[in-house]
């Protein structure tokens, strides 16, 4: 136990990202129904006020495309701590902002860090977590968004008192505080192993392997020395195949693996949970729900506690049961919504709303839908919330692990954006049949989800080639455990052997072992 106690740490920490991630959700949810905001920046709304909330999703997406470049020249560590200088100028500008178009300019920078940090940063934990608590570790990068919303949401909140501008500006200018925090830390935090070893550099490999795994950092122990013999032999495998660029990600091999991750990433952004963090006061507001930002932090209270059984459990439950469920339950309460909304509806008398349809004089109506917003957000944080972050970083081998991620977030925030802009002026047009559009998309994705996403829970990364290239048919792919124990079964036969470490020559021999501490 107390070996893993520096993986949670470390974890935990790279994790403040998320935190910076939730900042961003929140950062207009609690300010866009303020008469403050409205009276300075002229009331936006439809696409205008699309493109304001859609900005930072337009920034991240350059940050996406480009980490996967930062993040292999210069480490996954110091690519991370370059976002979070990102951040503070975007928030800085935010805060400071004079109009519409510096506070875009402001939200597109700190996008491009959320980006960057939104694709390394699973990246990272899932590079130094144990395979049989990876899906834990990585998902404390949803853990730490939900706390992000949360925190920004109240501090939104507490400053709508103050009946000035600080309203906006003062929740945007504290945005810098974890950013600062995670540049500083990120000093005294190891390198991913995984990197360090595609660039030769095998001393710290061990050393930071035995760092992870032990409570001595004893680069004797077995279950280092197996884990790093399985990366060395699949540093050398890679490095025989001689490729790692982007021709590679689409072609026969990887390509299905690829889309599948962006596949994941696209999906959970139009289960619809973007209209509930993003637009949560408009729907209250329509369902004549009053003292809509106090009844609004309550939902951010549920996302958060409905994340803590999937970090506890999401090892044993597996990725692609919780991906089923969570389709199944968010389509459910979509299509609740969207059905209580057509029946119960009318049109908003009141013209210059964000909302045209609203219900009137049914409370039992109003509390349902107020109920289902609640219970959507707790289904999508028990399933896709966590898993879109933990499936895509580990499908894909190192070599070009950082290419495919940065297309998988990628996809996430041109999903993102569009649906910024879109959702303002559908709730206008259309109405309650934004909820029937996004419960619909849940169906396709359960059949999806059903044919084409396999089980990877208890395996090691080096494991994914056999799995997707060797594995039993998708729809019976609802447990790793047939492909885990050759990491142990590798321990066992260094302790039994006194297996000798030595590296080929593609990857460039130690003359004299023994100063790895191991004895020949």
């Amino acid at each position: 136990m107390v070996r893993l106690l520096n993986v949670y740490t470390i974890s935990g920490f790279a994790s403040l990202a998320g935190v910076m991630y939730g900042f961003d959700v929140a950062s207009m949810s609690g300010v866009v129904g303020t008469q403050e905001y409205k009276s300075f920046y002229g009331n936006p709304l439809g696409v205008r006020q699309g493109g304001v909330t859609g900005a930072i999703a337009a920034g991240s997406l350059i940050g996406a495309l480009s980490s996967s470049f930062l993040g292999d020249r210069l480490s996954r560590k110091v690519a991370i701590q370059f976002g979070t200088i990102l951040w503070c100028i975007g928030a800085s500008l935010q805060s400071s902002s004079t109009g519409i178009p510096m506070l875009v300019i402001g939200r597109v920078i700190s996008g491009v860090c959320i980006g960057l940090t939104s694709s390394l940063v699973p990246i990272y934990q899932s590079e130094i977590a144990p395979r049989k608590i990876r899906g834990r570790v990585v998902s404390l990068q949803h853990f730490a968004i939900a706390w992000g919303i949360l925190i920004m949401y109240f501090v939104q909140y507490g400053c709508s008192f103050l009946h000035s501008e600080a309203v906006f500006r003062l929740p945007w200018a504290l945005q810098t505080i974890p950013a600062v925090l995670l540049f500083i830390g990120l000093f005294w935090l190891p390198r991913s192993p995984r990197w360090l070893a595609s660039k030769d550099r095998w001393d710290e490999v061990l050393q930071v392997l035995a760092f992870l795994r032990t409570p001595n950092c004893d680069i004797n122990d077995p279950l280092v020395l197996a884990e790093y013999k399985e990366i060395e032999e699949q540093i050398r495998v890679e490095r025989d195949e001689e490729s790692n660029s982007y021709r590679e990600l689409f072609g026969k091999k990887i390509r299905k693996r690829l889309f599948l991750g962006m596949a994941v990433q696209c999906w959970s952004q139009l289960s619809g949970v973007n209209v509930l963090l993003y637009f949560i006061v408009y729907i209250l507001q329509s369902a004549s729900i009053s003292n809509e930002l106090f009844f609004s932090s309550i939902q951010y209270i549920i996302f958060v506690v409905a994340t803590i059984p999937t970090i506890l459990w999401t090892d044993q439950w597996g990725r692609r049961s919780s991906l089923l469920v969570g389709s199944l339950s968010v389509g459910f309460w979509m299509y609740l919504m969207g059905g209580i909304f057509a029946r119960y509806g009318e049109p908003n008398p009141v013209s210059d709303q964000p909302y045209t349809w609203v219900i009137i004089g049914r409370p039992a109506a109003s509390h349902t839908i107020q109920a289902s917003v609640y219970l959507a957000s707790a289904s999508f944080a028990m399933s896709w919330g966590p898993i879109e972050w933990i499936y895509p970083p580990e499908i894909i081998p190192l070599r070009i692990r950082a290419k495919a991620v940065s297309f998988s977030t990628a996809t996430n925030w041109i999903t993102n954006f569009a649906l910024a802009l879109a959702i303002p002026p559908l709730l206008r047009t259309i109405r309650w049949g934004v909820f029937i559009i996004f419960g619909s998309f849940n169906v396709f994705a359960f059949i999806h989800v059903w044919l084409q996403v396999r089980e990877t829970k208890q395996c090691t990364l080096e494991e994914m080639d056999e799995i997707f290239e060797h594995g039993e048919p998708v729809w019976r792919s609802f447990t790793g455990a047939r492909y885990s124990g050759r990491l142990e079964a590798l321990a066992k036969e260094i302790e039994r052997n006194k297996l000798h470490m030595s590296r080929p020559v593609q990857i460039g021999v130690y003359d004299n072992v023994e100063r790895n501490g191991i004895a020949k």
